[in-house]
């Protein structure tokens, strides 16, 4: 008899790996890990390597029994969380990223990057804040493509190339896509949700804008996507153990001094809204990443930006957290 939900033990899914050893999936009770390979139901065709991936595209067959294995206990398989590595909790096709979607963020942004001698900055606030009225009236959210070579884990390194200047912090919850979705309604956008985790999207902010075209607009390309610029995890928290992806607060330290704090609350567009907005157009695979935005308190409200030696520590409520340090790039 499948357990009542109501009743799991809560859990989360990730990839681990021991030293030297092939990653694998892992179902995360306490301090415990259990190694997914070793349940035969989940390993699928002999010889299989299953990776989260996997289990995210039979999802709505695998969550009960991850929900059994996670009131079990003793049997073969099992670790110290302690005693393993800890990688990127999955390897999406896709990474869809929402722009702009703090109100406070966005206020600020606008006014940092008014030209000295500029307009007043209360009245760069009042039409930012217009701005996002209008924006969230006609139901039209900012979201751009990120490329899955820029994920990396959640304790791993975060290398800043020669080229980059200005890399900047920017830590955001993640939906991850367990059931596809294509032109899904925001009332039934949920569903396709099988689980949450933190992102932190790094950005070389003197490349967002590009001052060689600046008719064109934003280059996401090289602003976002160096390799180790979004470090995911470290796990993947069901949805069903989210009580409210409206109300988590999201928390970034630098060097241990407190840099985002902000409720999920400040978001213009909430994650049903973004996922049934993307899904007008894309059609969101298992293990697709979306990116719901971040809060203010970045390195260009702050005037400080990333330097080799810094460390961040990322965290969402329930979501556990991350740890990743800055090292200049090798040349």
């Amino acid at each position: 008899m499948a357990t009542d939900p109501s009743a799991v033990r809560p859990f989360s899914l990730g990839t681990f790996s021991l030293a030297g050893g092939v990653p694998f999936p892992g179902l995360i009770t306490g301090e415990e890990v259990l190694d997914l390979r070793t349940v035969p139901v989940l390993r699928g065709a002999p010889g299989a390597n299953p990776g989260t991936r996997d289990l995210l595209e039979r999802w709505s067959e695998v969550l009960p029994v991850l929900r059994d294995l996670s009131s079990s206990t003793g049997g073969s398989g099992r670790h110290r969380l302690a005693d393993l590595r800890v990688h990127a909790p999955v390897r999406p096709r896709q990474i869809l990223q929402s722009g702009a979607n703090y109100r406070t963020h966005v206020i600020d942004l606008a006014v940092a990057h008014e030209p000295e001698g500029g307009r007043p900055a209360e009245q760069v606030r009042a039409e930012a804040a217009a701005m996002m009225d209008r924006r969230a009236a006609e139901d039209q959210p900012y979201v751009f493509v990120g490329l899955p070579s820029s994920v990396t884990g959640p304790y791993d390194d975060v290398v800043v190339p020669s080229w980059c200047t200005r890399p900047d912090w920017e830590l955001e919850l993640a939906a991850v896509i367990g059931e596809p979705a294509f032109r899904v309604s925001p009332e039934r956008a949920p569903q396709h949700v099988a689980a949450y985790t933190i992102a932190n999207d790094i950005t070389a902010r003197e490349l967002v804008f590009r001052r060689d075209m600046p008719e064109i607009g934003a280059d996401w390309l090289r602003a976002k996507n160096a390799p180790s610029f979004t470090p995911l995890g470290p796990y993947l928290v069901p949805a069903e153990f989210v009580a409210d992806p409206g109300d988590l607060r999201v928390t970034l330290k630098l060097n241990g001094r407190t840099m985002q704090d902000e409720s999920t609350k400040d978001m213009i567009f909430d994650v049903a809204r973004l996922v049934s907005y993307i899904s007008r157009t894309v059609e969101l695979l298992p293990g697709d990443v979306v990116l719901t935005g971040s809060p203010a308190g970045n390195g260009m409200h702050w005037g400080r930006f990333l330097r080799a030696g810094d460390v961040m520590e990322g965290s969402i409520t329930g979501l556990g957290a991350q740890r990743n340090t800055c090292v200049a790039e090798e040349v």
